[in-house]
């Protein structure tokens, strides 16, 4: 188990980039500031998805 749900924060990372992308420039005609709002995700399930695999150990 241990580094699986650092994998999982970092797939979750990429999933929450390209949503990102999507939403600012396709959705809606391009909704900018909910684009920046999805990215700013991206970070933070890095960074919370490492701390709980270290709680974990």
């Amino acid at each position: 188990m241990k580094g699986q749900i650092a994998n999982l924060g970092l797939a979750a990372s990429a999933v929450s980039i390209v949503a990102s992308v999507y939403i600012y420039f396709m959705h809606d005609g391009g909704n900018h500031d909910l684009g920046i709002f999805v990215g700013l995700w991206a970070p933070t399930l890095i960074l919370f998805s490492q701390e709980i695999d270290k709680m974990m150990k």
